[in-house]
């Protein structure tokens, strides 16, 4: 048997699956087959019987329009897929979606198509490891955790902004488990990369840290091999750059026609005549089946059985037989209560949420081994640095705090890769920089990931910094984001009742949002009610007639209204504190119709835009929000000239309620 024989399976499935789909990207199918076969085959730590093994080595298809080239290796590597499986490619609910999905088809670490993002993603992995390898050691020599990461990568992935920041992060912090191969084709979607891409891209690579080889020859699998046999030995994360030809044995190889174009029926007959194959749909040679998963078994057994053993002599050992010390790393179970802490804060208290949070940080980084993160260089600002445990830096992962530099998109893909290989990780800049990170928390909540974005200096409060620092839509641009949940608390109580939610919030990511302003503890708020995302503050005396929800700092405005509105004798206002959104709106109609009835006055009371709120308030709504930028001057200035002082805003709701 051969490695040409059971490649030419690989690409006649590939083709297959585009032409019964009538849609895909056979160009990358046939170009770089070769690379898949070499890693699996002969380099890659996995088990097809067991896909989501701990300690398996992953793989990320970061140019994700390559997915009927995945599909079609997994099968042949022995995953459970089928062949019915390869020809659902692209149809509705099937283990072959059009681009690699995780937890949808095994053997798929990461989903992919934005490109750049797979790119990152993997130097969070490769991350992931070395600081797993650290809190999971069995002795000073040996680890649970001992995998590499590897990535395909084309022209699309490394002309994207978010390659240049995660290849940088990597280089400095020397991920010496992190391979990345470069199907090198000199052609992108439109044309040839001489109008787009001239760049030395290996030379980028190299001033960035990494070490660098060129395989000449992407069809010579001895050569792809020998180079991921090279790079694993070297002491610097590492790019394999291998020239390809996009669609090689297409009519249309060598051509952007061949990137994202279906071939037609001449060009598959002449290809399956050129691959030796019998020109059927879904064709494949059981003994290549059997050569590849063959190699794949003799290579990785006997690693499988050893981690396998190492695990029970772990937990047994260093857990006292207790497998929840180890559970969520090994299972993807975390479950922790926050409330069983003996928390005590002055009731006289008066700090920005951002600093309160930096108690809850502490306390989680010396109190759960998979909790870590850090800042996009702002740690000292968003008060996310933990004291005590120390930096990661490239001679010692065992730290506690990450320096991602300025660089927010890619700490966010980061920060996805981190929780694909099970950390529970946080990351955190300014509110307004939020878009700086939409692709990747877009990526967070589209794969389920318990991913923590930390954002500070919440709203035009801040006063001198100006309008690109002063968030507007910002807070509306997250809670529009699908399985994205975002918490807004107005104290400490509040901010204690939203880490247990997102701690325990296992299969979707979360934002916290903080002030840079102190505030005072609402004698009225509750850590316990926060977890319903909105809850009572202040109970009506008569027939309600008018509910005033605020989140966050603004819940102070909404407070002392209500002591105004006391005083001249009104009694029938209610007073709503709404920390999360998304969690309110989980809650059973009968709950959200008690706290916040129908046919009553609404008033939202909050220092942004007023998108998106129509989903908790439905009709009768009053917005006291804002929808134009800021500026430049004093807070009190900005407040005056936002129409948003405490004066103002109590004039608005007193005419809402038709008081003088």
């Amino acid at each position: 048997m051969s490695d040409e024989k059971v490649i030419a399976n690989i690409k006649g499935l590939g083709i297959d699956m585009i032409d019964e789909a009538s849609s895909g990207h056979p160009g990358i199918v046939l170009g770089a087959a070769p690379i898949m076969y070499a890693l699996y085959a002969n380099h890659l730590n996995v088990n097809a019987s067991d896909p989501t093994w701990f300690n398996r080595d992953r793989f990320i298809m970061s140019a994700g329009h390559g997915s009927a080239l995945l599909y079609a290796t997994l099968f042949m590597s022995g995953y459970a897929l089928t062949i019915d499986d390869l020809k659902q490619f692209r149809k509705l609910n099937s283990k072959t979606p059009g681009h690699p999905e995780v937890f949808k088809t095994p053997g798929v670490d990461a989903s992919t198509g934005p490109l750049g993002q797979g790119l990152a993603m993997a130097v969070g992995m490769a991350l992931g490891e070395k600081i797993l390898k650290e809190r999971y050691r069995i002795n000073s020599e040996e680890s649970l955790i001992d995998y590499n990461v590897y990535a395909l990568v084309g022209d699309g992935d490394l002309m994207e902004g978010i390659s240049y920041e995660a290849i940088s992060f990597a280089g400095t912090l020397d991920l010496d488990n992190l391979i990345v191969l470069y199907d090198s084709n000199n052609v992108s979607l439109d044309g040839p990369t001489t109008k787009t891409f001239t760049e030395n891209v290996r030379a980028r690579f190299e001033a960035m840290g990494w070490d660098t080889l060129l395989v000449h020859d992407g069809t010579k699998v001895d050569a792809i091999s020998h180079a991921i046999d090279k790079a694993k030995k070297i002491k610097k994360p590492v790019l394999i750059e291998v020239k390809t030809v996009i669609g090689n044995g297409s009519l249309l190889q060598g051509t952007n026609k061949v990137h994202g174009k279906c071939l037609t029926k001449e060009d598959i007959a002449q290809l399956k005549a050129k691959l030796l194959l019998p020109n059927e749909p879904f064709y494949y040679d059981e003994a290549c089946l059997n050569y590849m998963r063959s190699k794949i078994a003799k290579r990785v057994d006997e690693k499988y059985k050893r981690s396998n053993i190492d695990y029970r002599d772990y937990v047994n050992g260093k857990c006292a037989g207790d497998k929840t010390l180890a559970s969520y790393v090994f299972n993807n179970e975390f479950h922790y209560n926050l409330f069983d802490n003996d928390w005590h804060f002055e009731d006289h208290q008066k700090e920005a949420t951002r600093n309160t949070n930096n108690i809850f940080i502490n306390y989680l980084s010396h109190n759960i081994k998979t909790f870590v993160g850090g800042s996009a260089d702002l740690g000292s600002t968003t008060m996310t640095y933990v004291a005590n445990l120390g930096d990661i830096k490239a001679s010692d992962y065992s730290g506690s705090n990450i320096w991602f530099g300025v660089r927010e998109h890619a700490m966010g893909a980061i920060l996805n890769g981190m929780a694909l290989v099970n950390l529970k990780p946080y990351g955190s800049t300014f509110l307004s920089f939020a878009d700086y990170l939409k692709p990747a928390m877009r990526m967070s909540a589209l794969m389920n990931l318990p991913v923590t974005y930390i954002f500070s200096h919440d709203s035009i409060f801040i006063g001198p910094d100006g309008p690109t620092h002063q968030p507007i839509e910002q807070l509306a641009m997250l809670r529009s984001i699908p399985n994205m949940k975002v918490f807004r608390p107005a104290d400490v109580k509040e901010l204690l009742g939203c880490w247990q939610v997102i701690l325990n919030s296992n299969h979707n990511p979360s934002c916290l949002i903080l002030s840079r302003n102190d505030v005072l503890i609402h004698q009225n708020t509750n850590a316990k009610n926060t977890i319903l995302g909105g809850y009572i503050y202040y109970k009506e005396q008569e027939k309600l007639d008018t509910v005033i929800i605020a989140s966050g700092t603004e819940l102070t405005y909404a407070r002392n209204i209500g002591y105004e509105l006391a005083t001249k004798g009104l009694k029938n206002f209610r007073i709503v504190s709404m920390p999360s959104i998304e969690q309110y709106l989980e809650c059973n109609d009968e709950y959200r119709n008690n706290i916040i009835p129908n046919n009553v006055k609404k008033i939202i009371i909050e220092a942004g835009s007023s998108f998106g709120w129509h989903r908790v308030t439905k009709d009768n709504t009053y917005y006291i929000t804002l929808e134009e930028f800021g500026v430049s001057a004093s807070q009190k200035d900005v407040l005056d000239y936002m129409h948003f002082s405490y004066d103002e805003v109590k004039e608005k709701v007193f005419k809402i309620m038709n008081i003088k």
